[in-house]
């Protein structure tokens, strides 16, 4: 039976976990603090549970220098659960924005208050979305179906790579052919807002920096696009300027803990931009689920109802063990490192291209999730390539199912020592057989 230590887990989610975490888990999960109790039993509402949250959301904080002006939630339903949540809650602040601008031209007149935003949602309610991988084509056909009951036409696939490289995802369009709803100072309506997904896991592809597209130009932030990220894979895998988000959310389970906990990043005047579910009822909009319901986890300190505590505290645990290596400037570290990994397997990769094919263009390549064809997608070769990293204890290579192939997991977990374990086995298999 091999130890932690025999083997390179490279899984893609869930991710692999610093040991010390794991340790102090198995304590914690036993006997939390001497209480007598595991930290999967203990109450979310007692003050324990309340510090752990605390504490988990001051790491997050300090780690990426989250403005006062943000609020940290946590949340169920992982980055599948934000394709919906992100849909109700940002329509419900574009219907409170509209309805706050008719009420005050047309004099508080609630008839003709209702009618107007009624019109507005038909003709002018826009969700943005750039599709460049599976996961954002997902929340794009999520927001799709969600709207379905008011009609078409109001998802706007500003960007879909497939377009622009045969028909298959792995490159990122020009940001110039881009096809994004016009804001208000451009001449145009503005979207509720724009969706991206900064690292897609299953075809490797990661945007290189933000948009500049997207940047934001002034103080009115509703002359802006209101960007939404998906971080969920390459979370505190480098730094953010969070103040160009609006919202960014993201699954633990590769870069920060284990399953069951979804952090989300927003901005606290959306919190404060809601309308009644009275009113978005009567225009013809679903009210967002409660569990998905930004403001009331938010003033509910994320213990509205029965959050996981243990997977909190493990993802606290992640946060504060970056935080005492490489202290406030943990994530600029982290983006160095992650980028020192990436390049020792794709220089190896990029060596022999006969037998080593990297999926994504170039300048879209995924510092996360590094996917590969062998002899151009050869079953046996694929194969005979994985059962020989199995046997030297490098784990978690098969790409997903949807596309195959062999995909590597970079995750901020994954040591360099296991990265060199790796490239030594892929020079040893892009030699020639001894006859």
């Amino acid at each position: 039976m091999p130890t932690r230590e025999e083997v390179a887990y490279f899984g893609a989610g869930p991710a692999p976990l610093p040991t010390p975490v794991l340790e102090a888990g198995s304590k914690a999960f036993l006997n939390y603090q001497d209480t007598g109790l595991s930290l999967a039993e203990i109450s979310h509402r007692s003050p324990l549970a309340t510090k752990i949250v605390e504490d988990t959301k001051a790491a997050l904080s300090s780690l990426l220098e989250i403005p006062d002006s943000y609020e940290v939630l946590f949340l169920h339903g992982g980055g599948s659960g934000e394709f919906s949540a992100v849909v109700f809650n940002m329509v419900a602040v574009w219907v409170e924005r509209r309805r706050r601008r008719a009420e005050k031209e047309l004099c508080s007149d609630e008839a003709k208050v209702l009618e107007r935003v009624r019109r507005e949602i038909r003709e002018e309610l826009r969700l943005d979305y750039l599709v460049t991988g599976s996961w954002s084509l997902k929340a794009s056909q999520e927001a799709a179906n969600l709207l379905e009951p008011l009609g078409t036409g109001f998802v706007n696939v500003a960007m879909d790579a497939r377009g622009a490289n045969g028909g298959k995802f792995g490159a990122i369009p020009e940001e110039s052919s881009w096809k994004l709803t016009p804001t208000r100072k451009e001449g145009g309506k503005g979207s509720a807002f724009v969706y991206y997904c900064d690292n897609e896991t299953v075809d490797g592809v990661e945007f290189p920096s933000f948009p500049s597209i997207l940047e934001p130009t002034g103080k009115d932030e509703e002359d802006e696009h209101l960007v939404i990220a998906d971080m969920s894979s390459n979370f505190l895998s480098r730094h953010v300027d969070v103040h160009k988000y609006a919202v960014i959310f993201g699954g633990a389970q590769k870069n920060i803990g284990i399953t069951d906990t979804t952090l989300v990043i927003i901005r606290k005047s959306l919190l404060a931009t809601y309308p009644t579910p009275s009113f978005l009822h009567a225009v013809g909009v679903w009210s967002p689920p409660v569990i998905f319901h930004y403001p009331t986890i938010a003033k509910n300190n994320s213990l509205y109802n029965t959050i996981p505590i243990f997977s909190i505290w493990i993802a606290g645990e992640v946060m504060r063990a970056l935080l005492t290596v490489h202290g406030t400037q943990a994530t600029y570290s982290q983006e160095n490192l992650a980028g020192e990994k990436a390049k020792v397997i794709y220089d190896i990769l990029d060596a022999d291209l006969e037998i080593f094919q990297v999926c994504p263009d170039r300048k879209a390549r995924s510092r996360m999730n590094i996917c590969f064809r062998i002899c151009g997608g050869d079953k046996e070769r694929e194969k005979a390539f994985l059962e020989g990293a199995e046997q030297r204890g490098l784990q978690g290579l098969k790409g997903h199912r949807s596309v195959g192939g062999v995909r590597v997991s970079n995750y901020n977990a994954v040591p360099m020592a296991n990265v060199k374990k790796l490239a030594l086995w892929l020079v040893e298999f892009a030699q020639p057989p001894v006859t």
